[in-house]
């Protein structure tokens, strides 16, 4: 292991920190200011960099943000401590915002202090073979044994111009799948377009698909080329080909079987040479046996299918996920990316996710901006996290959860229906609670929630709370009606009591798109 480098103009705590770190046999190096720091690095003879960097803040010849700044800019992943006597808000906030791993102010107590850095060691070292992971990794991400087989699949079908069918819940990565489908065939130099049948009114599918000429209806200004004229010498991805409106499969299924289709009022055939991929949630054979869907059609996608495992379904794929999202979050946003403890990893694992991957992106993302520290601990996983997996003792940490798992509950009949806590066995009508408080005396536990947070934001002198947790809440509530009608913004509108063009502007402001 690299030593610690310790900054700091005062001798005295640069030797009680050397003599406490050596007794616990980690190496360490110290210097007396930030000029000495930046010159050993520089130095091309002086190979044995920092495994972190404990500094102070102020100090004769530039101060420890100074150092920090420079040193972040050439090494983004050294985890450095910032040291203060000086314990001011505008220091702690400078320090995290120019990337401190953590924030230690003086006087401190050197077995909290000894912990920490070992903390921050341990944390380098493991996101240094992340890091090692991470730059090799494909477009794709997934070792599971699951994932391993819809790789070798891509690989088979890499010379091929079948059509595919590709299956799997929302926001577990069809799209994805079909880019590399596209990416690795000998059409790779032509056109990647894709198209969400569902996301598109029924009156409008057919001209986005085809085309039409102009004249063809009112507003037809101008002859408009469909998806499938762009598509040509390329591939087209047919998102949600479940939820095709009837009519339009029979014009689909034409194409598929001969190449050649009309622009909506034209008059003369079209030819495309396209290869079509389509992706669907749904249960196809079902649809059909529903006859909502063509079987024809069905047996004309079905040629290959590719079944894409939930999130759930591959666990152990999700602390590389995490970490990679982490990443991509911090780049997008412009800040010092996250690292997250193994304790919060594991509580992560035991989270279904039924948003699949496109939620835990939308977690990682979310962490990037509302975690407080650089480390990512349990305590700052999102609320919707922390109550669904319970109260589970998680490596020495414990969890809280709206109500502990292992202490039985009495059902609180309420206007003659009867509830339980959640994962208590479902109560009869007849079940009654002894001394039971009024439901409406006892708040939900989003609520609870929804208090702590919103205290915690206000006793932070954060100013917009109102529309952080308007956001928030927004957010997780059309994420909750999405997952629940498997995508269909309509459905989901109208079971959230909104109008469509309401959840099209919401999705569009907050950013989830």
């Amino acid at each position: 292991m690299k030593p610690i480098w310790i900054v700091d103009d005062d001798q005295s705590i640069r030797f009680v920190l050397e003599k406490a770190l050596l007794r616990e046999n980690l190496p360490t190096r110290s210097f007396t200011s930030a000029p000495e720091v930046l010159k050993a690095l520089s130095d091309p003879g002086d190979t044995d960099g920092p495994q972190i960097l404990v500094s102070d803040i102020r100090m004769p010849g530039g101060s420890g943000l100074d150092l920090l700044e420079k040193v972040k800019a050439r090494f983004p992943l050294l985890p450095v401590i910032i040291m203060t006597a000086f314990s001011d808000l505008d220091s702690a906030v400078a320090a995290f915002q120019g990337g401190a791993f953590e924030y230690l102010p003086k006087p401190f107590d050197l077995t909290k202090a000894v912990e920490l850095i070992r903390r921050a060691v341990d944390e380098s070292l493991r996101e240094e073979v992340s890091e090692e992971r991470l730059s090799a990794a494909p477009e794709m991400l997934g070792q599971a044994p699951a994932m391993q087989d819809v790789f070798r699949a891509i690989g088979r079908l890499s010379q091929s111009q079948v059509t595919v069918l590709i299956t799997g819940e929302s926001g577990s990565g069809k799209e994805l799948v079909a880019r590399a489908l596209h990416k690795h065939s000998p059409r790779a130099n032509g056109p990647f377009v894709a198209i969400n049948t569902a996301a598109i009114p029924k009156d409008l599918l057919e001209s986005e698909l085809f085309g039409h000429e102009r004249g063809a209806f009112t507003g037809a200004q101008t002859m408009r080329r469909g998806r499938f004229e762009q598509a040509d010498g390329g591939t087209l991805f047919l998102d949600e080909i479940g939820d095709m409106p009837f009519d339009l499969q029979t014009r689909l299924l034409r194409v598929l079987s001969d190449g050649h289709f009309y622009r909506v009022g034209g008059h003369s055939a079209v030819r495309a040479n396209v290869r079509v991929i389509a992706a669907t949630h749904q249960n196809l054979e079902q649809r059909v046996k529903e006859g909502v869907f063509r079987e024809d059609l069905f047996h004309r996608l079905n040629v290959i299918r590719l079944r894409l495992p939930a999130l759930r379904e591959r666990r152990e794929d999700i602390p590389m996920l995490t970490r990679f999202f982490l990443q991509q979050s911090a780049k997008q946003l412009g800040v010092e990316p996250k690292r997250i403890a193994e304790s919060a990893l594991k509580l992560l694992g035991g989270f279904d996710f039924p948003g699949n991957v496109r939620q835990l992106e939308n977690v990682c993302h979310w962490l990037t901006v509302m975690a407080p520290a650089q480390v990512i601990e349990v305590k700052d996983l999102p609320p919707e996290v922390l109550h669904a997996v319970g109260a589970t003792e998680v490596s020495g940490v414990v969890a809280s959860a709206p109500v502990p798992a292992t202490r039985p509950v009495e059902p609180v009949a309420v206007s003659g229906y009867a509830t339980a806590a959640p994962g208590a066995p479902a109560p009869q009508a007849t079940s009654v609670a002894v001394d039971a408080p009024p439901a409406e005396s006892v708040p939900a536990a989003w609520e609870a929630g929804l208090q702590a947070e919103a205290m915690a934001l206000l006793e932070n002198g954060r100013t917009d709370v109102w529309d952080v947790l308007t956001r928030r809440f927004e957010t997780r509530l059309i994420q909750t009606a999405l997952a629940n009608t498997r995508g269909r913004r309509i459905e989901a509108a109208h079971k959230l009591g909104i109008g469509r063009n309401t959840i099209t502007r919401k999705i569009q402001e907050l950013g989830m798109e």
